[in-house]
């Protein structure tokens, strides 16, 4: 059970990109899922947010971009304090994947790039393999295809750890609406070095709808995108890293990882080193040389 409780507890963290007095709304865009704001001009990158998470996480990367591309920052609703819409209820990422799918052809965009971080980085995978026409490239930012994974062993099914996600989403529910638990504040501090950014991280959470991470949460465990990963056409790459408190050797974290995309043997999985899971705060520099790497590949 306590790795069960740091790995919710992590999630619980995760965060996204920031917003300005520039940003914009793109015009015509109504979605109960998710919303979408935009800054700079050139081409496309979508960045993607994790569980209960702002925009604001990706403020330093957008920053970066928006000089030489068009930054397309999405907000899941019911997290960080948007509202909570058709994401009260049921799946989370499944649906928001089939809006991004949407708003990038109301919008035309062509061949955008999309960047996920964690629950992101899920749902990146999911455009990617459902609307493969979608997505020029994809990166995933510290995920795993198979969740579920992590809680069932190697030899884990969806319908294995089904009862294992019933249990706790229940227990999740549980949770006091607008309370960070001393828990949640600990797991935390093992997801982001950088204590600066964990207030914002902590309040991120607290701002959170208690339902609708819990549902998302079961998603997350008992969807294994394994299966799919050989529909996604576009370029795939993956940055990780190994967990202060992984309950495994390095050795086995990195093999478990590679064997997780080895459906797709094109692509370019890269473990980053003195970071926890906020890869995007941690180790700001190799993060973006690694980015822009990416974009210019």
């Amino acid at each position: 059970m306590k790795r069960r409780g740091l790995l919710i507890g992590a999630l619980l963290a995760l965060a996204a990109c920031a917003t300005s007095a520039q940003d914009a709304p793109p015009a015509g865009f109504i979605s109960e899922r998710i919303s979408v704001v935009t800054r700079g001009a050139g081409r496309d990158v979508i960045l993607i947010p994790g569980l209960s998470s702002s925009r604001d996480i990706w403020n330093a990367t957008a920053d970066a971009l928006d000089d030489s591309y068009r930054v397309h920052l999405v907000q899941l609703n019911g997290f960080a304090g948007a509202p909570v819409g058709a994401n009260g209820d049921g799946e989370v990422a499944a649906p928001a994947a089939d809006e991004i799918a949407r708003y990038i052809g109301e919008n035309r965009l062509d061949d955008p790039a999309v960047i996920g971080h964690s629950m992101g980085g899920t749902i990146g995978m999911m455009l990617a393999a459902r609307h493969p026409d979608s997505v020029g490239k994809l990166m995933v930012v510290d995920m795993f295809p198979f969740m579920g994974a992590m809680f069932g062993g190697p030899g884990a099914t969806a319908e294995s750890v089904t009862p294992i996600a019933d249990q706790i989403r229940g227990a999740m529910r549980m949770a006091q609406q607008g309370v960070v638990s001393d828990q949640t504040r600990a797991t935390i501090a093992t997801m982001v070095r950088t204590e600066a950014a964990r207030p914002e991280i902590m309040e991120h959470a607290r701002q959170s709808n208690v339902s609708t991470i819990a549902n998302a949460f079961h998603e997350l465990i008992v969807t294994d995108l394994r299966p799919e990963l050989a529909n996604i056409r576009a370029p795939l790459t993956v940055l990780y890293v190994i967990p202060p408190q992984a309950p495994v050797t390095p050795e086995q974290y990195d093999g478990y990882m590679r064997a997780s995309y080895a459906s797709v043997p094109t692509a370019r999985i890269v473990k980053i080193e003195d970071s926890y899971h906020f890869i995007m705060i941690d180790q700001f520099d190799r993060f973006m040389g690694e980015v822009n790497a990416f974009l210019g590949s």
